[in-house]
């Protein structure tokens, strides 16, 4: 087991990486939370594989632990759902002494921690995830959110867990479209931090991921203990991909293309914008490009994709600011940086690309 600590703010607490944790949860949650009632939040997928564990594991170390499942898929990312869990917690009668462990991919952990934050003014939690995508990214840095009917993620808070516990044993039930989609925030960490994570991404073994993903986090959480809430610019690189990518999830539909594929995408419009404005190199935007296409990502668009719903999308981004775009540029792969020089003329054009 692995262990890194997490920095934000005054707020630590630390992930734990290894293979066979879910069956020690009682025993690691028990050494940071008190109280007695608690909650495990899943989806219809990932409940039957792991909640009975959970469940035993936090009853032998004296907690009386209730089961919610949810609907899988991006669809429950809702203010609706939200709305309806925070009533099923009042109904298990869970108190400000109480809190919540998500079980699943990035949609239950982004809800639960969403959840987490508004029930009764904040409460703790404890991130369980399952996906690869999740262990690499999502679990990290305290982002909370749900979608609404305008974007990807605008109705959100900042809310760290108190523990993350990463099991990579859960990984080796991962259907090969969800386990490939977790390689899209790895590609991103490497292009805007780190050129040695970009050069092993083909080199991961899906047998022993486990150094994967605990660079992944080490490298995230530095970046959070420095610029949490994104006000130095530093933790803004972590949105490489994400402006486009956001937009093309929203213009498909949410739920038609996973969130990784959609950043995928993104990426490819991001760094072809970097060869225009950041000075990147044409052969390692085609390392780049051929890197995503490697980890069965996809780099292009069928050729009907509603395109136009795309950059309906965009001005509703976050990282819109007094109606100009921050976009996260790379000079290099492990080196990129944040530009408000690019314009929408070059979004268009660098997207018919896909």
């Amino acid at each position: 087991m692995k262990s890194v600590e997490i920095r934000a703010g005054q707020h630590r607490h630390d992930a734990l990486i290894g293979a066979g944790l879910l069956g020690e949860t009682g025993r690691f949650v028990r050494q940071r939370l008190g109280g007695e009632c608690c909650a495990v939040i899943s989806d219809e997928n990932v409940a039957p594989l792991f909640a009975a564990i959970i469940l035993e594991s936090l009853r032998n170390a004296g907690f009386a632990p209730g089961l919610i499942t949810i609907a899988a898929g991006e669809k429950s990312k809702s203010l609706a759902q939200a709305g309806a869990l925070c009533e099923q917690l009042s109904l298990l009668g869970l108190d400000r002494a109480s809190f919540l462990l998500s079980l699943g991919g990035g949609v239950v952990g982004d809800l639960t921690s969403f959840v987490a934050s508004i029930y009764l003014r904040g409460i703790p939690y404890v991130a369980l995830p399952t996906t690869l995508l999740a262990q690499v990214d999502s679990c990290i840095g305290g982002k909370t959110g749900v979608n609404s009917l305008m974007g990807k993620n605008l109705i959100g808070s900042f809310h760290h867990p108190a523990l993350v516990l990463a099991d990579t044993d859960t990984l080796a039930t991962l259907p090969d479209r969800i386990w490939h989609e977790g390689f899209a925030e790895g590609i991103k960490h490497g292009i805007v931090r780190d050129a040695a994570l970009f050069e092993l991404i083909p080199e991961v073994d899906r047998q022993d991921p486990g150094a994967f993903v605990e660079r992944n986090i080490a490298l995230k959480a530095a970046v959070v203990a420095a610029d949490e809430r994104e006000e130095n610019g530093l933790r803004a690189l972590l949105n490489f991909g994400h402006t486009i990518g956001h937009a093309i999830e929203h213009a498909a539909g949410y739920g038609n293309l996973l969130h990784g594929e959609a950043i995928s995408l993104g990426m490819v419009v991001a760094a072809r914008v970097s060869v225009r404005r950041a000075g990147l190199s044409l052969g390692e935007y085609e390392r780049i490009v051929a890197t995503l296409r490697g980890c069965r990502l996809p780099t292009t668009l069928p050729a009907d994709f509603p395109r136009e719903k795309i950059f309906g999308a965009l001005p509703r981004d976050k990282k819109f600011e007094n109606g100009r775009i921050r976009f996260v540029v790379a000079h290099e792969i492990g080196r990129a940086s944040v530009s408000e020089e690019v314009t929408m003329d070059d979004l268009r054009n660098a997207t018919s690309s896909l």
